[in-house]
């Protein structure tokens, strides 16, 4: 059972998907523009909100952004557009998972369960020692990562992104296991994880021509690393 905020302004489609959840058991709100359920998050504690993107007074991918601003809540977009470039943007933006319309109660109910799963395995997290990798320190259960000493200023994703590479150091990490074990999809874009490794490497310090953490073996995966120690070259004896 989980506590659902459903934000669609079609009355149809709204009313069949609160019958569908709270048959299901869930606990259900709803409301029909952006406006309306930012104030809902701000005021209950939801499992996941079902986003649509056409609302009335904003668009819901604005409305994303400023979800993503208060709360960490799993999002899932339900969306009449099926442009792929604007499904990665979405993701990208904070979106945890999304449906295309129309969809059968049975794929809400697949991914719902997914999404919920992650969320709860995360909040269930027991106390786990700080993973450091070089000047890495990333702390799991409190969501926190430090460079050298100095806080990073990471997105949900790029935290989980970092700290499942960070507990393999050294091991590359397949694209499709990435998919699988952080953004929880069977299937899936490159550009997905190239567009969260850039922004990771740039809070990082490099870049992908000149990795310290961050490498990518083309064809094959991403791995973590410490950066190597240089060492000045010997002066030959006088």
């Amino acid at each position: 059972m989980a506590s659902v905020l459903v934000v669609e302004d079609d009355q149809f489609v709204r009313s069949a998907l609160i019958r569908h959840l709270t048959d299901a058991s869930h606990t259900v709100r709803s409301v029909g523009t952006a406006l309306e359920a930012l104030r809902e998050v701000a005021h209950f504690p939801f499992d996941v909100v079902i986003l649509d993107l056409g609302l009335p007074d904003l668009d819901g991918a604005e409305a994303l952004k400023m979800l993503r601003g208060i709360t960490d809540v799993p999002v899932i977009i339900a969306t009449a557009r099926d442009d792929e470039t604007e499904i990665v943007r979405l993701l990208n933006d904070g979106a945890d998972d999304y449906l295309t319309k129309p969809f059968s109660v049975e794929h809400l109910s697949a991914r719902m369960a997914a999404v919920l799963r992650r969320s709860r395995s995360v909040g269930e997290t027991p106390a786990s020692p700080v993973i450091r990798v070089g000047g890495l320190a990333i702390d799991p259960l409190r969501r926190r990562a430090e460079l050298d000493g100095a806080r990073l200023d990471l997105t949900r994703r790029e935290f989980d992104l970092l700290a499942f590479l960070a507990g393999r150091p050294g091991v590359v990490v397949a694209r499709k296991e990435l998919l699988a074990e952080v953004w929880q999809q069977s299937y899936g874009d490159d550009q997905t994880i190239d567009v969260h490794l850039s922004w990771l490497r740039r809070k990082l310090g490099e870049t992908a021509a000149r990795p310290r953490y961050l490498h990518t073996l083309r064809g094959v995966g991403v791995k973590l690393e410490p950066p190597r120690t240089e060492f000045p070259r010997a002066e030959p004896p006088l």
